[in-house]
């Protein structure tokens, strides 16, 4: 909500801002008790039993604690502010839980792309599940969505999945597609799971929306959360997803590499391929931590390679500046003007998203076609690096792994409350409870007007392609 500092100040001149957070909206959670006509019994939380915890009033998460979403204000008024303003309720224990650790049978899955910190997160939900809780029926569901009904689920523990975290991709293995509604509820049903942890990205979130509903359209006593994945970051509302740090990290070794090659060579260009099919954070953020990018390409920027303000013009100017360039592109960058067929165009994958075609491979052929027919009697050299299932693959850095720790974490708190159709995620900094439909319906693509991308735009000094 916007407040003018002229209608807001009182006759001191001090600013009054004694309604500037008001109304706040609070975001509310499902809860089993809204739709499971059994009478569903608390019982105290078993951390008051727990000596590692000192569980005094304090200690616990109330109703009253929540999390803004928004936190920058503009006080004068000139620029809107969404009203009302938005809170999510708080993550973290409550001093009663509507779950008996000994009635308890959780399912754990992952689903989708691979991504660093997936082992991680299964680990913290067995080893928290069995040590803070005391449950002692954990299941891991193998394949993705259709290891519900296609295979059986393995029997996880705390000695199995001890160092899991320091390996990469998912034990568990995972798969796309496989999204059988009717299917993966009765098998939920059936092997008497109530608590259900799907680990996984936009599309994933998507299948958990559809289940939860299923199993509420029920009114069975299964409590579902998700906890949302995705290399790319683009998962809405929260502050990133898990891995995608670590992401970075590694796109910076091939930025690194491609760097050397360039500079190694006469007339040089390093050309890298990064994930992002919808959005190009991790593009923007190596490019900004790495400053050896001359231009950085992004699904959300329209680019043209030919004529005055477009790519090939200004890699001329590089190269005969510094004698190499350095180009960051996003996988879903430039997919517009890349030809296709009329059978190209129709391809989906078994997620049900279009196939994008290789912008890599497209660009290094392009530059290629430019230089000879431009300069026939230079040297140039084009190295190609797509490190994308190197980044997708490693074990999740220290700091993903903290993460990935304390949204494991969260996620047992809220669904041992009896929390369900949730996402635990992290807003401002602070672990919160999201309604499930409201991430799988949001998006978070790189905005083109704020600071960050005019400081790769400062970086690298690359035009804007907007043509004259």
């Amino acid at each position: 909500m916007a407040v003018s500092l002229k209608e807001s100040t009182t006759d001191s001149g001090v600013v009054d801002t004694t309604n500037l957070f008001k109304p706040i909206h609070l975001k509310q959670l499902p809860h089993l008790t809204q739709y499971v006509s059994s009478n569903i019994q608390t019982h105290p939380n078993p951390l008051d039993h727990d000596p590692n915890f000192h569980t005094d009033q304090a200690f616990y998460v109330s109703q009253s604690d929540v999390v803004l979403r928004q936190i920058a204000y503009d006080l004068s008024g000139t620029f809107a502010t969404s009203s009302p303003l938005c809170a999510y309720h708080r993550a973290g224990p409550r001093n009663q839980v509507f779950f008996h650790p000994s009635e308890v049978r959780a399912a754990i899955v992952t689903c989708g792309g691979l991504c660093p910190g997936l082992n991680t997160v299964i680990r913290e939900l067995v080893v928290r599940l069995w040590d803070l809780y005391g449950v002692r029926q954990i299941f891991g569901i193998t394949a993705g969505y259709r290891g519900f009904y296609w295979r059986e689920p393995v029997e996880l523990n705390p000695k199995l999945v001890d160092d899991w975290h320091k390996r990469g991709g998912t034990v568990l293995e995972t798969s796309r597609g496989g999204f059988d509604l009717n299917k993966i509820v009765d098998s939920i049903e059936n092997r008497r799971f109530n608590q259900v942890y799907i680990i996984g990205g936009d599309g994933t979130m998507r299948g958990a929306v559809k289940i939860f509903d299923e199993i509420r359209h029920r009114k069975l006593n299964v409590a579902v959360v998700g906890i949302p994945k995705t290399v790319d970051n683009d998962v809405g509302i929260i502050d990133r997803s898990f891995g995608f740090q670590t992401a970075v990290e590694m796109a910076q070794q091939a930025i690194s590499a491609a760097h050397v090659e360039a500079v190694s060579a006469v007339n040089g260009i390093g050309l890298v391929k990064l994930m992002g099919r919808s959005t190009g954070h991790i593009a923007l953020y190596a490019t900004l931590s790495s400053r050896d990018v001359d231009c950085c390409l992004i699904p959300e920027i329209d680019f043209f390679l030919e004529g005055k303000g477009g790519l090939f013009e200004f890699l001329d100017k590089r190269l005969k500046e510094n004698g190499h360039a350095v180009l960051v592109v996003a996988e879903g960058a430039g997919q517009d003007i890349i030809p296709r067929t009329d059978l190209q165009k129709q391809e989906k994958d078994e997620s049900g998203n279009p196939v994008f075609l290789d912008v890599g491979v497209w660009l290094k052929s392009e530059l290629n076609k430019w230089w000879a027919r431009e300069h026939p009697d230079e040297l140039f050299t084009v190295k190609y690096i797509d490190p994308t299932y190197m980044i997708r693959a490693v074990a999740a850095n220290a700091t993903d792994n903290l993460y990935c720790t304390l949204l494991a974490h969260s996620a047992i708190h809220g669904i041992m409350a009896g929390y369900t159709g949730f996402v635990a995620g992290l807003i401002n900094g602070n672990y919160a409870y999201i309604p499930l439909e409201d991430v799988a319906s949001a998006k978070n693509p790189v905005n083109t007007k704020d600071h960050k991308w005019s400081w790769v735009r400062s970086v690298t000094n690359q035009p804007d392609f907007v043509r004259s």
